[in-house]
């Protein structure tokens, strides 16, 4: 049996160090002729079929009204090699510098939606806006998934959580229960 850890008295404010859902992942959009990309922490998977996911995108950001009015973006996958570049992209701005050019990224033409993919990404999700009600008052998008684009290798590639405070973890090693799984056990 696992020994009980001893725990201290922790800041609330702080508990994204342990709850981040998932891998930071980059979301570039189009409306017009603009183009922008955020770095984003705060997704969630919502649903298998259809594949929804969840963004929460602050109204504050560029990116935000970009999605709102054109209802379409590209989730991407970066890995730690773009370390350096999710960063400068998340302490950036859509709104005064073009960053596919600032960052020396790809532009790759979508197949469903008018949003590019990052050709550097490991793997890219195009996505159409599912459902609005939650933006207006938690900037919270509800995405489905119209087409995948993944990588066949590294087939666990690593990536980077973001733990708050500029420090990020990167993806460990996998482990596998398979023959005690139960998908129906899912939540």
């Amino acid at each position: 049996m696992a020994r009980l850890p001893r725990r201290t008295d922790f800041p609330v404010s702080e508990i994204r160090r342990y709850l981040e859902p998932g891998p930071i992942v980059l979301v570039s959009s189009r409306h017009g002729d603009a183009t922008n990309i955020m770095t984003l922490g705060w997704h969630t998977v919502l649903e298998f079929v259809p594949s929804l996911i969840g963004l929460m995108i602050s109204a504050g950001n560029h990116s935000h009204a970009m999605i709102r009015d054109s209802g379409e973006c590209v989730v991407n996958l970066p890995t730690s090699v773009l370390t350096d570049t999710v960063v400068g992209i998340g302490n950036t701005t859509g709104a005064e510098i073009d960053k596919f050019a600032h960052f020396g990224l790809t532009a790759v033409k979508a197949h469903k939606v008018k949003a590019p993919l990052i050709g550097e990404c490991h793997a890219s999700f195009e996505c159409r806006l599912h459902d609005d009600a939650l933006v207006k008052g938690y900037n919270f998008f509800v995405l489905r998934v119209v087409k995948a684009h993944v990588a066949p290798r590294p087939a666990h590639p690593e990536t980077l959580h973001y733990m708050g405070d500029g420090r990020f973890m990167l993806a460990g090693r996998t482990i596998s229960r398979r023959s005690r799984f139960r998908p129906e056990m899912l939540g």
